[in-house]
């Protein structure tokens, strides 16, 4: 006979009492050994009836969007990171126009852009440990001292190795961040908000690349990098003042912060006491029935939801987005358009910006999936489309007839695509690591998914070139959106719809056994 997995918790209103099971990270019970001794805490305590119940979601909302907003500063300063290349590296590979006191080969110029990615994936899986450790503010507000570091390398850089070395510290710094930004929002968020407060990084990260787009045209390299140091430390001066992870500060057993923290994300006028409450039992009853971190991680609903977070890491990178940006230029030309190239630049992350404000906005009210499913459609036929466009013109020549009929198709396909990227495959699968997992596991799941997420952009930046020449530009793009059919398959059948629900409801989606019965308990992931 299984033990009795139920806390009672008083009622308001009379001497009842009701069920009570908080879902803490815990094993699941051992059906094979029923003796009471053994059993151990179910991983999801939620009935049917609760995922068709309206929840009561009270709070201030205001505090909860400052401190996400204040968080994501450190996505802007990644955001500048990454923008930085496109208009640096061709005016320091070019001797003419390089204000450093040392030439930069193009060889030297590739490397110089794509070391942030490996010092990005060199630190995502340990700042897992490290924010786990000391907490995500912390962590967040001690990244300060790397990217400052790697800026001022990179301004005051007196050869290419200095130059090199300071991009992969504000690789390690902006890595960093992609892992922490998102965790930090999605635990102090509400239900109701937490996709709009998750697609705030990416928000963040297209906003600081346009800033590098637009900037970083028009100014001294000098000046852009200075810049781009006073970022970090702006985050730094107001992320200061934010407070910590509820979570975090509850399982550390530091109930009175965790109060404090609550109060001033959801303001006094919020039942604290009950979400303080619900949190609380539920890290004393994960401390009174400890899972090792090999059970945890082998569990179904564990398995499943790294599955999918991998999953959607690799359609994001494999999506052709690098491709199509570094065709940005040839296909403004195809078009007939007189533009330049830095305009040109700017033109796409100005929709960057915008479509993934409207994603924020949508998020919450459309629902993850759908925003995957179209922007999955989308990018297959605008990949399509510009292979086609491809295709006819390393075949029958710029000029022929066919390729000048249909010079408006690429400049479309290209404005489609980035808007349907930056809608869903953009966000939201950063946003997905933080909804899908149990606490046990979210820094583990979010760490190595963002350390598989880098590596797989630092492999297709610095094999797209060559790729290009082997099989041609055409057929590139047709190989991206064969890959962007493949993940419509698996989004339509293996992701769930995570839109409003607490980790009860989303643990028993991704198949978990519903064990007992839970009223109004919700645990913000």
């Amino acid at each position: 006979m299984r033990s009795s997995l139920y806390y009672r918790r008083q009622r308001h209103d009379s001497s009842e009492t009701e069920p009570l099971l908080p879902a803490l990270p815990g094993p699941t019970q051992n059906e094979e050994q029923g003796d009471s001794n053994n059993g151990a805490m179910a991983d999801v305590g939620v009935s049917q009836s609760v995922l068709v119940e309206p929840r009561e979601d009270t709070g201030r909302k205001l505090p909860q969007y400052i401190a996400a907003l204040s968080a994501t500063l450190g996505a802007l300063a990644a955001g500048a990171m990454l923008g930085w290349s496109s208009p640096v590296v061709f005016r320091i590979t070019q001797n003419t126009t390089n204000e450093y006191d040392f030439d930069v080969t193009p060889t030297q110029g590739d490397w110089v852009s794509s070391l942030i990615n490996l010092g990005a994936a060199a630190i995502c899986f340990p700042i897992g440990l490290v924010m786990d450790a000391i907490g995500r503010k912390k962590t967040m507000l001690l990244l300060v001292i790397p990217f400052t570091l790697g800026w001022l390398l990179i301004t005051f850089a007196t050869s290419v190795a200095m130059l090199m070395a300071g991009r992969f510290i504000t690789g390690v710094a902006g890595g960093a961040f992609c892992v922490t930004a998102p965790a930090y929002n999605s635990e102090i968020a509400q239900d109701s908000i937490r996709g709009t407060l998750g697609s705030f990084f990416q928000l963040m990260i297209t906003v600081g690349i346009l800033f590098a787009y637009a900037v970083g045209s028009y100014t001294s390299i000098f000046v852009f990098n200075i810049l781009c140091t006073m970022i970090p430390i702006i985050f730094g001066l107001v992320f200061f003042f934010m407070p910590e992870s509820p979570n975090f500060l509850v399982i550390k057993g530091r109930p009175e912060e965790a109060k404090d923290a609550l109060i001033r994300l959801r303001g006094r006028n919020y039942d604290v006491d009950s979400e303080l409450s619900n949190l609380q039992m539920k890290a004393d009853l994960a401390k009174s029935q400890p899972i090792s971190f090999a059970s945890a991680i082998t569990k179904k609903t564990a398995l499943k939801a790294l599955l999918i977070c991998y999953a959607l890491m690799l359609f994001q990178q494999l999506s052709g987005i690098n491709a199509v940006i570094f065709n940005t230029s040839a296909i403004f030309d195809s078009a007939g358009a007189t533009i330049p190239a830095a305009i040109a630049t700017i033109i796409i992350g100005v929709i960057q910006v915008i479509a993934t404000f409207v994603s924020s906005v949508v998020v919450d009210k459309l629902g993850r999936r759908i925003l995957l499913l179209f922007s999955a459609l989308v990018m297959c036929l605008c990949s399509t489309a510009l292979g086609v466009f491809f295709f006819l013109k390393d075949t029958h020549g710029e000029g022929s007839s066919i390729v000048e009929a249909i010079s408006w198709l690429p400049l479309l396909s290209l404005s489609l695509f980035i808007v349907a990227f930056s809608l869903g495959f953009g966000p939201i699968p950063w946003m997905m690591a933080g909804e899908l997992c149990l606490i046990d596991i979210k820094a583990f799941v979010g760490s190595t998914a963002g350390t598989f997420n880098w590596l797989l952009s630092f492999t297709v930046t610095s094999t797209f070139n060559s790729l290009n020449t082997l099989i041609g530009s055409g057929q590139v793009f047709w190989v991206f959106a064969g890959i962007m059919l493949i993940g419509f398959v698996f989004i339509f059948f293996v992701v769930p719809e995570t839109k409003g629900k607490s980790v009860d409801e989303i643990q028993l989606m991704l198949g978990a056994e519903p064990q007992a019965t839970i009223n109004n308990v919700d645990e913000k992931i």
